[in-house]
């Protein structure tokens, strides 16, 4: 029973009580080298060749906001749903769920971001959670119309300079928009602006715009970090996942989870 309650404690832990922990260490004393570039001069989100491997690390306080929470320009319904979320913990991502724009890269098992020049496309691969992929399109195309709203919704991409712009439209409402449980609707409009300042480093911008759920647009950033010898690896989610019966109980129990503080 213990084991099985693990994922739970952990994630109860992780978004509760470390709030000023990152999940990436932050970077070295050393200068980290310039960012690998192809012979072209294109920047590279990966390693300089076949055998640099490296996924992409959060460096974010677990718990922290994307910014100030005060800030944000919640519409009540929203601020209050918020607000239950940090009560009950009932994330889709913890049930094996796909989670697009900031949730996928506030995993603990970091990311891998490759672009594939021939096919027009890059692919953000989550290596936790669903492990599965996202795909943005570089060939130059628009957003179609009357789009099915999905979990990654539809992203088209271009380079300005060395920042990879990704515009996504059609999200559903089947997942969280961060790891603190900010909510949105099918109206979501997201900018992300990915940055690779240096080897070690990406600068990683935000904006939201999401008239359904926020009375104005708003944005945030943080960074994520270059893990060095990691590479994608075997992730099963669905099997044996008991994250439904930790957080709501089967037909014949509860979960308790009232903390009594004994003076």
């Amino acid at each position: 029973m213990y084991l099985r309650a693990l994922p739970f404690i952990l994630s109860t832990i992780f978004t509760t009580l470390l709030p000023a922990q990152s999940f990436a260490q932050e970077p070295a004393a050393t200068p980290p080298g310039p960012a690998p570039r192809k012979a072209s001069g294109k920047i590279l989100f990966g390693g300089a060749g076949p055998e640099d491997k490296g996924v992409w690390l959060p460096v974010f306080a677990i718990g922290a906001h994307l910014r100030p929470l005060e800030s944000i320009p919640f519409k009540p319904w929203a601020k209050a749903l918020y607000d239950t979320r940090l009560i009950n913990q009932l994330e889709p991502h913890s049930r094996c769920k796909a989670s697009g724009f900031v949730r996928e890269f506030q995993t603990p098992y970091g990311v891998e971001i490759t672009e594939i020049e021939a096919l027009e496309k890059v692919y953000i691969f989550d290596i936790g959670g669903p492990h599965t992929y996202r795909t943005i399109y570089m060939d130059g195309r628009a957003h179609p119309r009357d789009l099915e709203p999905s979990n990654y919704g539809h992203s088209i991409g271009w380079w300005e300079d060395d920042t990879l712009v990704i515009d996504t439209v059609a999200y559903n409402q089947d997942f969280w928009l961060d790891r603190r449980g900010l909510p949105h609707t099918e109206q979501l409009h997201t900018i992300e602006k990915l940055t690779r300042t240096n080897h070690d480093t990406i600068r990683y911008e935000i904006g939201i715009d999401d008239p359904g759920a926020y009375t104005a647009p708003f944005d945030g950033e943080f960074n994520l970090r270059w893990e060095d010898g990691q590479e994608l690896f075997e992730y099963v989610c669905q099997q044996a996942n008991y994250a439904s019966e930790l957080m709501t109980g089967t037909q014949s129990t509860s979960i308790e989870r009232v903390s009594h503080i004994v003076p």
